[in-house]
């Protein structure tokens, strides 16, 4: 009996710790596709919030300009800074490019077209989203972009 004793304050037996090895695996497998649900809504969310964010960066860049903004570029900060500036927009949205999504922006004769797309598809996001200067947002659950067409949101 005080053999036993001895190896049992030693610690754990093999099988004792590949049982909480499995319980700890299982719980991660549990877990894991819920936080990389969680991640894709908050990339998704935060697509819908840059596309607000651009057609307000519109209305006052056509307040002051008379004219849409045709670039996001115009609608961020020089590089540098400068009078010339709008800086209406964040540097990394300007870009083109923020927080999994990408951003394009194009004029045309009657106003502007925002799309973003997922920079990985399902990974950071599983829609497509468009947009126009009537600030109507779309989206799209396919690898197609969104269109005019696409159901509201």
């Amino acid at each position: 009996m005080h053999n036993s004793d001895n190896r049992r304050a030693a610690g754990f037996s093999l099988i004792e710790l590949l049982v909480v090895v499995a319980i700890i695996m299982i719980i991660m497998g549990l877990a894991i596709p819920r936080i990389q649900a969680a991640k894709i809504q908050a990339y998704e969310a935060g697509a819908v919030k840059a596309i607000s964010t651009i057609h307000v960066a519109q209305a006052q860049y056509q307040s002051e300009k008379v004219r849409f903004a045709l670039t996001l570029t115009e609608l961020g900060p020089q590089a540098g800074g400068g009078p010339g500036a709008a800086e209406l927009i964040s540097a990394d949205l300007a870009s083109g490019e923020k927080s999994g999504y990408k951003y394009n922006l194009q004029a045309n004769e009657s106003g502007y077209t925002i799309n973003g797309s997922p920079i990985a598809l399902n990974r950071t996001g599983k829609y497509t989203y468009y947009s126009d200067q009537t600030l109507v947002i779309r989206k799209n659950s396919s690898m197609e972009p969104a269109t005019a067409a696409s159901p509201e949101i």
